[in-house]
């Protein structure tokens, strides 16, 4: 089992900038792939950002591409997203999930650890 605990989240203004954690325990989370959906009300979840289990090989949608920024610390176990420029169709909760590949999924159905969300809204 690996329990993701996401953090960083809140109201922030158009052009400004957001960092999200996503804390991992349990067995062995430097073994897994880690990526970020995000869910905006009335939309379906959505890959944003994936990351490789070494760190060597990340992935981003065309949409955050530039403005985006994912990582890792596998010796912290965590995992972050460094979000600049936010525009408010980046408004939406954000999920942190772990799957058991080296190299990230972009299909929410192939993790098998999610955390609990963390909300991030951008006001225009």
């Amino acid at each position: 089992q690996v329990q993701l605990v996401e953090s960083g989240g809140g109201l922030v203004q158009a052009g400004g900038s957001l960092r999200l954690s996503c804390a991992a325990s349990g067995r062995t989370s430097s073994s897994y792939a880690k990526s970020w959906f995000r869910q905006a009300p009335g939309k379906e979840r959505e890959f944003v950002a994936g990351i490789s289990w070494s760190g060597a090989t990340t992935y981003y949608i065309d949409s955050v591409k530039g403005r985006f920024t994912i990582s890792r610390d596998n010796a912290k176990n965590t995992v972050h997203l460094q979000m600049n420029s936010l525009k408010s169709e980046d408004t939406a909760v954000y999920y942190c999930a772990a799957a058991a590949v080296q190299f990230p999924p972009r299909r929410g159905n192939e993790y098998a650890y999610w955390g609990q969300g963390t909300q991030v809204t951008v006001s225009s």
